[in-house]
């Protein structure tokens, strides 16, 4: 009797063990899966930067003729949506993440400056707004989906949202020239700040009569 409950106390510590050294294999697996398609995202990001960076320089030099007011969207859309997979796969506090954040936020800062020089240059009439918004801020997420709608009604708005406590010098200066306060949500609207949650109808208050008008009669002939 004794020496039948040693082999099934054996057994079970056998089996135990099994049980946990494949646990930890299948673990290890997985993370290191994840890290290789972050390592992936990673490269393919910095060559996306160096691309946009280039880019830049060209359509600065372009005549106006070459340019159009959706420039560089796509390249945008493209790393916010890279951008949304890390956080999703990684979680929000991943290194990982904020380093990529950083990447998109300088991308961003660029083309507002690109775009800012295009409509002096080129006697364009986008509508500029900066989002300034915080992981931990409750309204942050409606005022998300608020701006999501307007950016589809309105052609000629570009939004550019920015994580008010990324540690990142132009970031810093940007918040620094139009005086941002920590209360988020906090909107630039052509250089005038509004702090807290504004709905859509206060927003588009906001927005000049003949953008408005431009988008009304665009739906109006569909």
């Amino acid at each position: 009797m004794q020496n039948f409950n040693w082999k099934k106390y054996l057994w079970t510590f056998l089996i135990t063990v099994a049980i946990f050294v494949t646990a930890i294999s299948l673990s290890n697996y997985f993370n290191n899966r994840k890290i290789d398609s972050l390592r992936e995202i990673e490269d393919k990001i910095s060559t996306d930067i160096m691309s946009s960076e280039t880019e830049y320089d060209l359509l600065a030099e372009s005549s106006c003729k070459d340019l159009s007011e959706d420039v560089l969207s796509q390249e945008l859309n493209a790393l916010a949506q890279k951008l949304t997979y890390t956080e999703e796969n990684f979680g929000k506090n991943s290194p990982d993440l904020l380093r990529l954040k950083t990447y998109y936020t300088i991308l961003q800062i660029k083309d507002y400056l690109l775009m800012k020089k295009i409509s002096l240059k080129c006697n364009t009439k986008p509508v500029f707004i900066l989002y300034f918004y915080t992981a931990d801020c409750q309204e942050c997420g409606q005022q998300g989906y608020v701006l999501t709608y307007l950016r589809e009604q309105y052609p000629n708005l570009r939004i550019y949202s920015f994580d008010y406590k990324l540690d990142n010098p132009a970031l810093h200066t940007l918040i620094s020239l139009y005086k941002v306060k920590e209360t988020v949500p906090a909107i630039v609207i052509n250089d005038k700040v509004y702090n807290g949650f504004l709905d859509k109808d206060k927003l588009e208050s906001y927005l000049p009569a003949w953008m408005i008008t431009t988008a009304t009669t665009t739906v109006s002939k569909k």
